[in-house]
């Protein structure tokens, strides 16, 4: 089931605070381990050894969209909770970018 639409601008200022909150948790990293850029709406998360992840925002599906490697997931906003859902099985953004960050650094590590 699709969410309810939202307007433009409300989804603009959620899914740009969704890559504020992740620049502002990969500034803690040294980046030898783990690095970034940003672009409008765009956050690429570098790895050493050549990875890069990908978060977007999908403004025509008011989706944020999330690719790590060869996967990827497309989220939706749960206006209940102001949680990002995955559209096929339901997990939760921020627990997978943890998830998939801490394959690529050894370690585990979760989204503050």
């Amino acid at each position: 089931m699709r969410p309810s639409p939202m307007d433009r601008q409300t989804f603009l200022r959620l899914a740009d605070g969704v890559i504020r909150r992740i620049e502002d948790w990969l500034e803690d990293y040294d980046p030898e381990e783990v690095d970034f850029s940003t672009a409008d709406g765009v956050i690429k998360i570098q790895f050493p050894a050549g990875k890069t992840f990908v978060l977007n925002r999908q403004t025509a599906t008011n989706q944020i969209w999330y690719a790590a490697g060869v996967r990827a997931w497309h989220y939706d906003l749960d206006e209940s909770s102001g949680e990002w859902h995955s559209d096929k099985d339901g997990h939760e953004l921020f627990a997978r970018i943890g998830e998939t960050v801490s394959e690529q650094i050894g370690r585990a590590v979760t989204v503050s």
